[in-house]
């Protein structure tokens, strides 16, 4: 049986408004940021040769990648046509078969109880619908299988930029914190009575740019949600993300007089399938 999931029609709304920041900028260019963390992910969770596992949010693939490095029957998709063609090339490049399809993460097209692993890396996190998404997650995974998601934490690094893009530029009404599920006790009410031995950790990941200006023209230039709000703002509220951008990364910083090097927090939470 596939979904039958609904949305609330203002939920839809926000879910095209996303897809459209998610396509502006150039999120490849930020993406390899987060491959240590999709990397984590898939050996905390400990894909296996020929397990079915389904990269939920996928981006330019680094989760689906890594589990088809490990000789897993890999799928991953995305809302993104562009981050998908991305990620098609890079599984090319290396001559992995991984299968990837156009779907949102309220809405997947495959059949209950069809995955060994659901996983999700900084992707689920920014569905608009958190708990028609958390539904899917469940409904696909079959019982006794894993569920592993990785998400950034709402008092890390992370959760400071959006923070910080929140105070310049109002988030779309019905938007919830994509960082929600950067807390053990939120993903596990999401996942409901459907999975068990839910638990988690957290880890971080080194950034290092030549300088908070470095970091912040990147983002503003890149990210879709900080490209999108700058887009919003005038000359002078753009000067004003960008000081704070500049100045986030700069209360991060480790100090190590080389450049600016922070941390990035996120959390892993797993659960199993009943």
């Amino acid at each position: 049986m596939t979904s039958t999931t609904t949305s609330n029609p203002d939920l839809t709304e926000l879910r095209d408004k996303q897809q459209k920041v998610w396509s502006s900028g150039d999120y490849n260019k930020i993406a390899a940021l987060t491959v240590p963390v999709s990397e984590h992910l898939v050996d905390h969770v400990g894909v296996g040769p020929n397990e079915r596992v389904l990269d939920v949010a996928t981006g330019t693939g680094h989760v689906a990648l890594a589990a088809a490095r490990r000789s897993a029957e890999s799928v991953g998709i995305d809302y993104v046509p562009e981050l998908l063609e991305i990620a098609r090339r890079r599984a090319e490049a290396e001559d992995l078969v991984v299968e990837l399809a156009e779907a949102d993460a309220e809405h997947l097209p495959q059949e209950d109880a069809s995955f060994d692993v659901v996983l999700s890396a900084i992707g689920v996190m920014f569905a608009a619908d958190h708990d028609a998404a958390a539904r899917e997650l469940v409904r696909v995974t079959r019982p006794g299988g894993r569920i592993g998601l990785a998400s950034w934490t709402p008092e890390g690094f992370v959760g400071g930029i959006l923070r910080t893009v929140g105070a310049h530029v109002s988030p779309p009404p019905g938007a919830q914190p994509a960082t929600r599920w950067g807390t053990e006790e939120v993903v596990a009410g999401l996942l409901g009575d459907g999975v068990t031995d839910v638990s988690s950790v957290t880890a971080t990941v080194t950034q290092r740019f030549t300088d908070g200006a470095a970091f912040a023209d990147l983002f503003l230039t890149y990210y879709g949600p900080t490209f999108a709000a700058a887009s919003r703002l005038d000359d002078q509220g753009r000067a004003a993300l960008r000081a704070d951008l500049i100045a986030l990364a700069e209360s991060h910083d480790r100090g190590e007089g080389d450049g600016l090097v922070c941390d990035w927090e996120y959390r892993i939470v797993t659960a199993t399938r009943r």
